[in-house]
């Protein structure tokens, strides 16, 4: 269950709270007893996985040709 805590309380107690919801609690904060925000963990970080869509698009060798053809000295005027 969750806690609910004032703003006013919270405020003086905003490491020890921030510490209890580090350790999995859900605290929620209220300003004159009405329910405001949720103090909640973290979700943990995902590694990412690189090339996970590798082989999902295909190119024709006109598309390749046009994305990694060097810049026009009209196009890198663009981009100064």
């Amino acid at each position: 269950m969750s806690e609910v805590v004032n703003i006013h309380a919270a405020k003086t107690q905003l490491s020890r709270l921030v510490e209890r919801a580090h350790l999995g609690e859900e605290i929620i904060l209220a300003k004159a007893g009405k329910p405001y925000a949720r103090l909640v963990p973290l979700a943990p970080a995902r590694k990412r996985e690189f090339g996970f869509l590798a082989g999902t698009v295909e190119l024709s060798d006109e598309e390749n040709y046009e994305l990694l053809r060097p810049l026009s000295e009209e196009e890198l005027a663009d981009w100064e």
